[in-house]
């Protein structure tokens, strides 16, 4: 029986979206249940435009002046930690990515490792090793097509537009013009039109990534599922040939005692075969395996071992005599050193005249048990609760996953149907609201288990203010760790996942608040320490106690043990990093309703904001930054009083208030009421200049400068269901004029109004050019911006400026599954895939308060109206099937 064509197959639905980047695009085939929305591209296409990372020499003359100490100081780090200690610095400012415009959406769940396929088909990204990332074009990893008719092979094709000097007794160069892809995360298709044999293959990339869903999201697997139309009068024997390496293009393919061998797996009446491919490397070994399932109407062949080097003729030619392999009993030798060796596996079955067919293919990757680069601890990968850990469960996951794919996919298109069916939301917003959510996946993710005798509480027990040794959430749904970006090598960098947390809080959110005790747990904790900070050149403790930490540490030493990695600045004296944890706990809790979290956070958001009460120095209730980079903006100075801090810091007190309100704390309600209506009142006096809020109030030539997160406070405060009324900390209308000043500066006068917003603008129409980061637009930030408007009733302006930042990115630079941290107007673009942009959730969290103050505060209005008469609204929390709620209380 056919599978179903996927839900809502069309015609794009925006032709601006994609008319660029589709038009060499010279077929009219559509392919088989492509949905009308995603990313689309031709496999034909050049980008024209091509940008450089930024480097030492993009810094003007005056930047350099400033900071000549803390390149030296960071070049005698680098030396020491590539040449002494072999290992990879954590931002490595000399050897930046460069922009490979070939990306496409990563294959498997959270963290059990991922590998990427490109947009034309090639296997080319590897996060195996946990954080740490190998970029290599495997080559030798292809699907290749044996068209056949009346025992006679009439076509045989590799399905890709390279023609490498390798592998030549392939036949290369399929002709992209004939192909698309189109990505709608967690799924992708490559659509192939084959030219002169009436013959259409689509290929379906499935991931199991579901909302509220705790296993199957774990693993590390993917499906990738054939349709076949056969467009002839007369039936044809198709075979599609899977081959695939054993390893990843790294160093360690050649370092020999690697080996392959057949399986046959039956379980539950349904079975499915292929090759598993042991790779035996002394650090986290791990075997890939290939696999088909079995039907009655399908012949599954394959080719154990071969040698990917050379013409590689006989694998060709086995397939071309028959359109099926070898097939040899018994498992290869172990490789000699210096040797690789490869696997392929065949499916073969008959298409119908003018009819259908589809077959099954299923990749997996087990590598149960990870050590971090400092090799001191052992970590059990999340997905070994349901498979185990011995690591001989790659058959299993692979049958698994050919078994449910067709359930993963009815949950991801009841999740993302509602989405995608509201004709009120541009094609691009839905684009990039799902297409963003790839870094989940693919930031260097880890998700491992808490071993029985870990103590996440960092010594403080619960009575002593502190936090339970062994929370319930964290211990039945484990760590989880996501990296500041794949060039950025910290995780759960904090002042970033405040914005990117809104993607975890809304579909994961047990992952959210895992990742809240870990980061509670570590702000009790010292490391006494001392170590050179590369900005000031002076030292400091690594860790100080009651204060955030920048992260959980380094994939290349021993994250959760050793935190802050970062030594740029001590963060210790970072103005934002306290208030983000006291702002993402209410917002959490407005969320969840989780009031056992909110108990258990409540102690740790007195101890940081205790800790944060020092910045304020003249104590006015509003807390003044130190007279350089102390907050997310490390590179962009701060002095006094600050629209971006001191706003936060506003909010921050304001949700003290709630929490203390909601706890039955009246005396810590009265304290921070007098804070909020002191520091309210300062925040206007010395940053309110009649339109918006200024920079900073140091009185410095640019402190007027319109910062465009100048209402990251605001913002935060909207997302949690305050901002007005006793949870005010902002005058509404003084924040509107602040976002209009922001749109008709940051927005409309740069760049044309086509790049969204760039991070400083002077009032008279010029881009702040006083620091590197001032001129930058930062993605994740203007989404953040975007959903602020939207909550404050400025939908088109929120929008607009958003759709600027996915059409550079998605469409014009090449930049598709890998969004930079930041872009310049011109030239340069700085920190290849990154965490930030995951804040475009925040955008779908604010069309969701949008839609409910339309009925009324409590969404009542739309939830009891005849379904027939209701508008198509975004999927909430509470718009999911049933099944998947069983974690997640309603949150309207």
């Amino acid at each position: 029986m056919d599978p179903p064509p996927a839900q809502g197959a069309m015609e794009p639905g925006d032709g601006s979206s994609t008319a660029e980047i589709m038009s060499r695009y010279v077929s009219s085939e559509l392919g088989y249940g492509v949905p009308a929305e995603g990313w689309r591209i031709c496999l034909a296409h050049e980008f024209k435009e091509k940008r450089k990372p930024f480097q030492a020499r993009d810094v003007s003359l005056s930047n350099i002046m400033e900071h000549i100490g803390l390149g030296v100081r960071y070049l005698k780090w680098w030396y020491k930690k590539t040449q002494v200690e072999k290992k990879a610095p954590f931002i490595d400012m000399f050897r930046a990515l460069p922009l490979r415009q070939i990306y496409g959406a990563p294959l498997g769940g959270f963290g059990g490792g991922t590998i990427t396929r490109g947009w034309r088909g090639e296997f080319c990204r590897w996060q195996l090793n946990p954080g740490m990332y190998h970029y290599k074009t495997v080559i030798a990893n292809q699907f290749t097509v044996c068209l056949r008719r009346g025992g006679q092979t009439v076509y045989q094709q590799v399905l890709s537009v390279e023609r490498p000097p390798t592998l030549q007794g392939w036949n290369w160069g399929y002709c992209g013009e004939y192909a698309f892809y189109h990505a709608l995360y967690p799924r992708a298709w490559t659509v192939y039109h084959l030219p002169g044999q009436n013959v259409t293959l689509t290929c379906r990339q499935v991931s199991p990534v579901i909302p509220h869903e705790y296993k199957d999201t774990s693993l590390p697997v993917a499906v990738l599922v054939w349709d076949i139309e056969n467009k002839n009068d007369f039936a044809l024997d198709v075979s599609i040939m899977f081959t695939m390496i054993n390893g990843s293009g790294h160093k360690d393919d050649k370092s020999g005692g690697h080996w392959n061998e057949p399986f046959h797996l039956e379980k539950e009446g349904e079975s499915v075969s292929g090759v598993l491919l042991h790779h035996c490397t002394p650090f986290n070994p791990y075997t890939l395996c290939i696999a088909a399932r079995e039907q009655s109407d399908r012949e599954i062949s394959y080719q154990t071992a071969f040698s990917p080097k050379g013409t590689c003729g006989a694998l060709w030619n086995d397939l071309i005599t028959d359109g099926r392999l070898d097939s040899p009993t018994g498992s290869s030798p172990p490789t000699q050193k210096g040797e690789k060796v490869a696997a392929a596996l065949a499916v073969g079955c008959t298409v119908p005249a003018q009819g259908h067919n589809f077959m099954e293919f299923s990749l997996s990757w087990d590598m149960p048990k990870i050590t971090f680069g400092s090799r001191e601890r052992e970590h059990i990968r999340r997905y070994t609760r349901f498979f185990g850990s011995k690591g001989d469960a790659a058959p299993s996951l692979c049958h698994y996953a050919l078994t449910h794919y067709r359930d993963w996919e009815r949950r991801i298109e009841a999740w993302q149907g509602p989405i995608l069916q509201d004709s009120s939301l541009p094609s691009w917003y839905k684009s990039a609201l799902f297409n963003e959510l790839y870094f989940v996946a693919d930031g260097g993710t880890v998700w491992v288990e808490l071993p029985e005798d870990s103590d996440v509480s960092g010594g403080l027990r619960s009575e002593e203010g502190g936090l339970p040794a062994q929370p319930p959430v964290v211990k039945e749904y484990g760590r989880f760790a996501y990296l500041e970006g794949q060039e950025y090598r910290m995780y759960n960098t904090y002042d970033v996942h405040f914005y990117a947390s809104f993607a975890l809080i809304m579909l994961w959110p047990k992952l959210a608040l895992s990742l809240q005790y870990d980061i509670a747990g570590s702000v009790v904790q010292q490391d006494p320490t001392e170590r050179l900070n590369l900005m000031s050149g002076r030292c400091s403790p690594v860790k100080t106690r009651n204060v955030v930490p920048h992260d959980i540490g380094d994939p290349d030493d021993e994250p959760w043990q050793r935190v802050n990695a970062y030594l740029i600045h001590d963060t210790a004296d970072w103005k934002d990093l306290n208030l983000k944890f006291v702002l993402q706990v209410y917002r959490d809790f407005h969320l969840t309703q989780d009031r056992q979290y909110l108990q258990d956070m409540w102690p740790i958001c007195q101890a940081v904001m205790e800790s944060e009460m020092k910045f304020d120095q003249d104590g006015d209730g509003l807390i003044e930054n130190s007279g350089y980079a102390d907050q997310t903006y490390d590179g962009w100075t701060v002095t006094g009083p600050s629209a971006y801090c001191g706003g936060l810091w506003l909010a921050s007190v304001c949700v003290m208030c709630k929490m203390a309100r909601l706890l039955d704390s009246d005396s810590v309600y009265q304290r921070y009421r007098d804070v909020l209506d002191r520091g309210s009142a300062a925040f206007d006096k010395l940053l309110w200049n009649g339109q918006y809020y200024n920079y900073d109030s140091s009185g410095r030539d640019l402190s007027n400068s319109v910062m465009s997160d100048q209402c990251a406070g605001q913002w935060f405060l909207r997302a949690s269901g305050l901002g007005e009324g006793e949870y005010q900390a902002f005058p509404v209308e003084k924040v509107r004029s602040a976002l209009k000043t922001v749109f008709d500066l940051n927005v409309l006068r740069f760049a044309g109004g086509q790049m969204g917003a760039v991070n400083g603008m002077r009032p008279e129409g010029m881009p702040d050019r006083s620091s590197v980061q001032s001129d930058e637009v930062w993605v994740g930030v203007v989404y953040g911006l975007a959903a602020t408007m939207i909550h404050e009733g400025m939908l088109e302006e929120g929008l607009r400026t958003a759709e600027g930042c996915y059409r550079t990115v998605w469409e014009r630079l090449g930049m598709a599954f890998q969004t930079p941290e930041a872009y310049c107007e011109k030239s340069i673009f700085r920190s290849l895939a990154y965490m930030r942009p995951l804040s475009i959730w925040a955008m779908q969290l604010a069309l969701d308060s949008r839609r409910d103050k339309r009925g009324d505060a409590a969404g009542e209005l739309l939830q009891n109206r005849p379904a027939e008469n209701r508008d198509p609204a975004p999927a909430t929390l509470n718009e999911l099937p049933q099944e998947t709620l069983h974690d997640v209380p309603n949150t309207h």
